[in-house]
């Protein structure tokens, strides 16, 4: 008969990761919510076009591990918001081209700079040895999904 092992979830790995991302994220969120009325998706969909130009949806899906549900809807509010056009390449409107418009540039770098603000804070409450081990660790974890 198996052995059942006692489990704490609060030093289990992947929920540490999880509740860390979670709290990051929910102190990040209202920056671009408030500020432009974006969920996650859209915000991850706009910085991956600000950031690599113009992509088709199933790239910024493989790139940014988003369901093609989620980055669906997301490059549609995108695009109510007139932050974002799609252009057709095909009659396939998943090989569409990605674009962001003049607003959606504003958008990106403004939110880049809040970003980069978040970020330095981050790091400040971690330490310049701390941070760089994390990064280090993440990276391999990412690596080895």
């Amino acid at each position: 008969m198996p052995t059942s092992i006692e489990m704490d979830l609060s030093n289990f790995l992947p929920y540490l990761l999880n509740q860390a991302a979670d709290a990051q994220g929910a102190a990040f969120s209202p920056t671009y919510k408030d500020r432009y009325g974006m969920l996650q998706t859209e915000w991850r969909i706009l910085f991956h076009l600000g950031q690599y130009g113009d992509l088709t949806a199933k790239q910024i899906c493989d790139r940014a591990h988003i369901h093609k549900t989620k980055a669906s809807r997301g490059v549609s509010a995108l695009e109510d918001k007139r932050f974002m056009v799609r252009e057709e390449v095909a009659k396939d409107r998943r090989h569409a081209l990605l674009s962001l418009t003049a607003a959606g540039r504003a958008a990106y770098d403004d939110l880049s700079m809040a970003a980069a603000q978040f970020d330095r804070k981050l790091q400040e409450r971690l330490g310049g040895d701390d941070v760089q081990t994390l990064k280090r660790c993440l990276r391999v974890l990412m690596q080895n999904s």
